[in-house]
């Protein structure tokens, strides 16, 4: 069974920046893709970053130029390096991955707080 953890999240101010990990374990399931997602208080979650198993990325439009999906393969783990946040950036972040049985994989979240 997979397990994904995430980790790094915290309280920063306008301006901020924030590295999120997101540690995978438990399963050699080979991963299709690997995703932020994110979900600000009292709304809907939503797509935030994609990194495939071959490594191209994908942002939703508002975090261009300010975030950076990465992953350590060796080590199962995926980063989601956050700069010049915003107070909208302000949510729980998810780490997700799809395996090659398309199934979807889910962490527990972390909170990001960005304080104007």
């Amino acid at each position: 069974q997979v397990q994904l953890v995430e980790s790094g999240g915290g309280s920063v101010q306008t301006g901020g920046s924030l590295r999120l990990s997101c540690a995978a374990s438990g399963s050699t399931f080979t991963f299709v893709s690997m995703n932020w997602y994110r979900q600000p208080p009292e709304r809907p979650s939503e797509w935030v970053a994609q990194i495939t198993s071959g490594g191209r990325t994908h942002y939703t439009d508002s975090v261009k130029g300010r975030f950076a999906i990465s992953k350590d393969t060796a080590n199962n783990t995926m980063y989601l390096h956050m700069s010049n946040l915003q107070p909208e950036d302000t949510a729980v972040y998810h780490c997700n991955a799809v395996d090659d049985n398309a199934h979807d994989h889910w962490g527990q979240g972390t909170q990001v707080t960005v304080s104007s």
